[in-house]
């Protein structure tokens, strides 16, 4: 519903506010193409100087998008998930190629989906409440939205920590890793909101002068760890790492990896294997277009939904159930490209479909 997301134009910035809170602003494909025809109004429009991203009440910036949906299609012919995925990955093209200043306020639940609005933003905001993750292991997908080409890019091994185990971050490990620009109280939002629809060309000195020093990044005391033992793009060598790392911390993160669909780990594994390599943001997401649309139809997606969001008993069968009966080959097919005339691509420059 397009009361789902609130735009309209304040001062001289434009503003994108999430309001669906009892799902935790979790995206919808209504949700993507209204946030993307407001972006294309204000791509041209003079009197927009930026673009700010926010959500209007609740504990969750973005929580990630509507993957019962998503099951439900994926049982069936898979059409309805497609869709959903090339409108939602044309809008993270979207604010990734912006040429106006975008800002994302990260005040909250930010994963999935919500990873995928923000990260493509020039500015992100960190905050006390910011809980980031790209758990989608846990439910047989992968870190999707460009999860590829972000986490690919973060430092040393950590990238493939998160993708793996669905870890959790804070505002202060996001601002420590690159995923935050700025860490700010959230009491100081509004003020600050405020005055860059006031004064949208100080937009950099406002975010500068409002940032507080964060905590502690607690990640930081196990860069060191996580770089030996997921050093590998090898899912069999990142548990044999950790096996013979032994002590609480590997043993806690072996635990969570075994819960994890071994196909989905070793998707994402070779994702940003590939992701690291990408030079172009396009290319990224026409790679996670195809891997989705296959993905989204394989058994260990339907039933990791089912076992987390809708029977509840968190105990998944996987299929393959092992990571080494899982075959290159069955990788291979995963990533293969989608068919002559059904690939993604990009939003033209004046916002039609190509």
């Amino acid at each position: 519903m397009a009361t789902d997301v609130l735009a309209h134009i304040e001062g001289e910035v434009g503003r994108i506010r999430l309001n669906r809170p009892k799902a935790l602003n979790a995206l919808t494909r209504d949700m993507c193409s209204a946030m993307t025809e407001a972006l294309v109004e204000w791509r041209e429009d003079a009197a927009v100087r930026a673009v700010l991203i926010d959500h209007l009440e609740g504990r969750g910036f973005c929580a990630g998008g509507d993957v019962r949906m998503l099951a439900e299609s994926g049982s069936k012919d898979g059409a309805e998930a497609r869709d959903f995925f090339f409108t939602e990955y044309r809008l993270n093209h979207l604010i990734f190629t912006y040429v106006k200043a975008t800002v994302a306020f990260m005040d909250g639940i930010t994963m999935g989906g919500g990873v995928g609005i923000s990260q493509p933003c020039r500015f992100r905001i960190a905050t006390e409440n910011t809980r980031f993750a790209m758990p989608e292991t846990a439910i047989g997908l992968f870190p999707d939205v460009g999860g590829g080409w972000y986490l690919s890019r973060l430092p040393g091994r950590v990238g493939q920590f998160l993708a793996l185990t669905g870890a959790r971050l804070d505002g202060a490990e996001c601002h420590h890793l690159g995923l935050a620009t700025h860490y700010l109280p959230s009491s100081s939002l509004e003020e600050v909101k405020a005055r860059i629809a006031r004064e949208p060309e100080q937009l950099e000195t406002i975010l500068r002068d409002a940032s507080t020093q964060p905590p502690p990044a607690r990640i930081a005391a196990n860069l060191d760890v996580i770089n030996r033992t997921f050093a590998s793009d090898k899912l069999e060598e990142v548990i044999a790492a950790l096996e013979a790392e032994g002590g609480e911390w590997a043993e806690n993160e072996l635990f969570t990896l075994r819960c994890k669909s071994p196909q989905a780990c070793k998707v994402s594994l070779r994702l940003l294997s590939d992701g690291a390599k990408m030079h172009d943001f396009a290319d990224e997401m026409r790679q996670e277009y195809s891997v989705a649309a296959h993905v989204v139809q394989r058994h260990d997606f339907v039933e990791g939904v089912r076992s987390v969001l809708i029977d509840k008993d968190n105990q998944p069968r996987w299929d393959p159930d092992k990571p080494e009966s899982i075959t290159d080959h069955m990788i291979d097919t995963i990533f293969a490209p989608m068919p002559a005339g059904q690939e993604w691509t990009p939003l033209s420059t004046d916002g039609a479909k190509q």
